[in-house]
């Protein structure tokens, strides 16, 4: 299994298997893509600000039907204990979704510079 950026479910919806490298190719055809529920709150923000024109269910219903996309399964409680100690951004998506990665010991496809300089598991190529 493998946890997923906002921005990988994002193009993944979209259809753009050319924004990835071949390895994150690889981690997708092999590999359970799962989502924290902070995806679906960072989905709705961008919806709501314009940024998305569609709702967050159709995206996540959408790969839930071609990439069998789950939820991450490590408990609120332990992921934001672990997003408190990531000090290395103030965005709160991104500590909660890189924590959610983190407490389950899952890989994080993302293509987020600082996430992947500063959180162990992030992974892009």
């Amino acid at each position: 299994m493998i946890h997923l950026d906002t921005h990988v479910v994002v193009w993944l919806y979209q259809g753009r298997r050319d924004a990835f490298p071949a390895a994150v190719l690889d981690l997708l055809a092999t590999r359970r893509p799962l989502v924290s529920p902070m995806v679906r709150l960072e989905l709705a923000f961008l919806q709501e600000i314009g940024r998305l024109t569609v709702e967050p269910e159709e995206i996540l219903g959408a790969l839930r039907d071609v990439a069998d996309l789950g939820a991450a399964e490590s408990g609120f409680e332990r992921v934001a204990a672990l997003a408190g100690t990531l000090l290395w951004t103030r965005d709160p998506f991104d500590r909660l979704i890189a924590a959610h990665a983190l407490a389950d010991d899952l890989p994080l496809v993302t293509k987020d510079t600082t996430m992947l300089a500063n959180c162990r598991v992030a992974r892009w190529g």
